[in-house]
Formats: structure tokens, sequence, C-alpha cells
């Protein structure tokens, strides 16, 4: 049995749950840094409710000062998507909701499929620090990538054959440039999930874990999406 004393002495030991929040993301957080909204909020809002614990939520632009707010100690949980390259020093819970990244290409661009752009002489611009950064740095293998704050700003300013990025901003980008179209393939899935230090004690860990499970069976998880109007993500399987 968990012992919520301990989790929370472990898990907010100044007295408030401090969440890093990716306002980056607009697919699960939203609003400004004085009032954020989304399902993140909502999952970090929970976690203090379960844990009878003030919530303080640390809001940053992009998804790696997010991860140096939880490694440098200025958190204490953050959302993330997981990643070999963060899993050294965040221990993950499952995910809980699953969000597409794809390809957008010049119009008269030869790149028609995803095997078309790991090839010499493309250059790929990405957010840096962000999940498909972290993915495309170990998964292509003659594509360049370029990284800016975000991958279409590098797309549009340096020319780029390629801008990778989350579906929806993806999409929109296209629809409000001139001369671009989206490969509609996924090139990856990006598993979204809650996570802390390794340093936790094991039951602030499996706290964590159990909770996310209960919050996507039973219908948190989706609510909080729905609510947020983001139906470009969704919830994850069970663990």
């Amino acid at each position: 049995m968990i012992e919520l004393a301990a989790v929370r002495r472990d898990l907010a030991p100044t007295g408030v749950l401090r969440a890093s929040i990716n306002l980056g993301n607009p697919v699960l957080a939203q609003g400004t840094p004085d009032a954020p909204g989304g399902a993140t909020v909502d999952i970090a809002r929970e976690i203090g409710q379960r844990l009878g614990v003030p919530v303080e939520f640390v809001c940053f632009d992009a998804a790696r000062k997010s991860f140096e707010a939880l490694t440098s100690g200025r958190a204490d949980i953050c959302f993330l998507a997981v990643e070999p390259a963060r899993e050294a020093e965040v221990a993950f819970t499952a995910p809980y909701a699953v969000i597409e990244a794809v390809y957008a290409v010049p119009v008269d661009s030869p790149i028609v499929s995803l095997d078309d752009v790991d090839r010499p002489g493309v250059r790929v611009g990405v957010k840096q620090g962000s999940a498909y950064d972290l993915f495309l740095s170990r998964t292509l293998r003659h594509a360049e990538i370029v990284r800016g704050e975000e991958g279409v700003e590098a797309f549009r300013a340096h020319g780029l054959e390629v801008a990778a990025g989350i579906r929806q901003p993806v999409r929109d980008f296209a629809a409000a440039e001139a001369g671009v179209r989206v490969i509609d393939e996924a090139f990856m899935q990006i598993r979204q999930a809650v996570g802390t230090t390794r340093d936790r004690l094991p039951q602030t860990v499996r706290f964590l874990r159990d909770l996310v499970e209960e919050l996507k069976g039973s219908g948190f998880v989706a609510e909080a999406l729905r609510r947020s109007g983001r139906l470009d993500a969704t919830v994850a399987p069970a663990a």
C-alpha cells in the first residue's frame, strides 16, 4: 500500500507541488504563464488534490526548458514525451496521451513519402530539444537536422527542404503559408507522460504511474482533452 504522506513529503517537499508546463506544445497546454490551461494543467491539479497540496505552475515555451527545470530542481514534476535521451534523468509514467508528428515540404518538392526524407542534401527544420528533434537525431542517417525555436520557422528562414512538427500546428502553418504541403503520414507517435526525477522513492513513482492509469481508465484524460478543444491527441492505451 502506498503511504500518501510519504509520497507528499518526497514529491512536494516544499509543501507545494511545482509542475513544469510546456506551453510550446499547444495540444496539451494552452493559455499564459499566469493562467495556463489544458490537459497537463488538469492532470497536475489532480495530482496536487490527491496529495492534498497546492500546485504551482512553472511555465516554459519549449520542452527542453521544461526538462531543465525538472532536472535542476526548479520543478517537482514535468509533462514531456518519453524519449531515451530523457529517461537517464527522468522517471516516466506510461504515456497518458499520444500525438503525431509530421513533415511539411514545398508544394513542388520531390519528397512525397517518409522514405524520401532521409537522403543526402535534405535539411529538416526542428524545434530544438523537442521530442521529434531527439527522435530524428537518433533515427535519420543521411538528412541534416537544422534546429530553431520552431521547426517551421527554421524551414522558412533557411529555405529548408522539410519542416518537422506536431501535426495540427504543422497543418495550420501549411494552411497559412502559400506553397507548402503536409506529408500526411506521421513519422512518429509522440508518447506524452508525467515524469519526475529518478531520485524519488519507488512508491512515489508508483503513485504517479498508478494515478495516470486511473485517469486514463476513468475518462479524466479524454475529458481534459475534449474540454480544451484538442481532438488532435488520443488517450494512450492502458500500460
